[in-house]
This record gives C-alpha cells, sequence and structure tokens, in this order.
C-alpha cells in the first residue's frame, strides 16, 4: 500500500540518502519525493513510498525517525497516478479543453497536483457565490456562510477557523484557496487529517492557477 510522508529534515547534504536508506532497510520502496520548502536550517519534503503488505504504516515513522533530526509531520495513505510533471501535464489539458470544460478538468485534477483530497472552483455571483465545479470527494459547500468570499487574496484556510461546519473540524479538514476565473472567484483544495498546507503550497498554487486562469481563455488548442 502508499503511504504519503511528510518529513521535516535538517537542510544539509546526504540528510535524504540517510533517510533513503533508513526506509530501505526496513523494506519500504521509495515511490516520489517533492520538495517544498527550505528555510531556516530545515527542509520540508513530502515523499510517497509503498510499504510491504506485512508491515505497519507506523514503521514507516519509527525508520523515518532513526535518523538524527528527522520528524514525521504527517502519514496518510495516498492513492492515484505519479507524475514528475503534473503542473505541465494540467496545463495542457486546460489548452485543449472543448469550451466550458476547462474548469471542471482543474477540480479534477488540482488534487492529484498537490496530493490533496480534492477541490472545489466557486464562482462569484453578485453578492454570493456558487460552485462551478467539484472533484471527487469534495464536501458539500451549499448553504454555507464563506466569510471569505468574494476572494480577492490566496489565503490558508486552517482546520480551527470559525466558520467551518462542526463535522469539517472533527475530520480536521485543512484548505487553501485562490483566486481563479473573474472576479472574486476561487479555488479551494482540501484534504482531511492535515498535514496543513504550508505556504510554500499556497504558493504553488497561486501560480499554477494565474497560469491557468491564462491558459483557459485561450482558443482551443
Amino acid at each position: 500500500m502508499s503511504y504519503l510522508l511528510r518529513l521535516v529534515v535538517p537542510d544539509r547534504p546526504g540528510i535524504l540518502g540517510a533517510v533513503a536508506t533508513a526506509l530501505g532497510d526496513a523494506g519500504v520502496d521509495i515511490v516520489s519525493l517533492d520538495v517544498l520548502e527550505r528555510g531556516h536550517g530545515v527542509a520540508v519534503d513530502d515523499v510517497v513510498v509503498e510499504l510491504p503488505r506485512d508491515r505497519l504504516p507506523d514503521s514507516l515513522i519509527t525508520a523515518a525517525q532513526t535518523v538524527p533530526g528527522v520528524r514525521v509531520e504527517s502519514l496518510r495513505p495516498f492513492a492515484g497516478p505519479l507524475d514528475t510533471h503534473r503542473e505541465l501535464e494540467l496545463l495542457e489539458a486546460l489548452a485543449r479543453a472543448a469550451e466550458g470544460t476547462s474548469v471542471k478538468l482543474l477540480a479534477a485534477e488540482l488534487p492529484r497536483v498537490f496530493h490533496s483530497g480534492w477541490a472545489v472552483v466557486l464562482e462569484a455571483a453578485g453578492a454570493d457565490w456558487e460552485v462551478a465545479a467539484a472533484s471527487d470527494a469534495a464536501p458539500t459547500f451549499d448553504g454555507l456562510t464563506l466569510p471569505w468570499m468574494p476572494l480577492h487574496a490566496p489565503a490558508l484556510l486552517p482546520s480551527e477557523a470559525d466558520w467551518l461546519p462542526e463535522r469539517w473540524r472533527e475530520m480536521a479538514l485543512e484548505m487553501m484557496a485562490s483566486p481563479y476565473g473573474g472576479a472574486g472567484c476561487a479555488v479551494v483544495l482540501g484534504r482531511s487529517g492535515g498535514p496543513a498546507f504550508r505556504r510554500s503550497e499556497l504558493l504553488r498554487l497561486v501560480h499554477l492557477t494565474g497560469i491557468a486562469t491564462t491558459v483557459a481563455s485561450l482558443p482551443p488548442a
């Protein structure tokens, strides 16, 4: 079974090799690695691993933390295709998309790009808003009061925010949102149980949605 490990590691040469060796010695296969951010002497990495059927998930944490200075921030099951050019593939697909389908494509593919659980695209409708598209597993936004809509700037939406329904708080639903499309419109990404989205992920989403807004407005390729 595949799992996504989020590691906080000392930012020094050889540390990822030491982690890979520790995981390998525990019989764990590393499938992919994304460096989310670096600074203040540490790096944050997302590592997708394949765990043998006879091993418990907790063994991943134990193995990784045998390396001095390494901390496991979160561990959760991971499912879905992996590739190293997720953003480029999405932008190419948006450029080829038929008129009126780009918003649904964006909602469907963004969770794969960001290792998140779901995505929703919200459109501003006067003083109100409506759901323009949603991926599989997205919770319903119908009837919610969203104090941050219309959205004019990117935002992290942590799981303890006052506007969240009680059920969402129980799920520890972490979210981030970025402007997309018309004025006040937004893309929202979420995942249950953490880890919390980091500023580096939000900046990446802002960059991607900015390009996607332009690409989606071009004539189909």
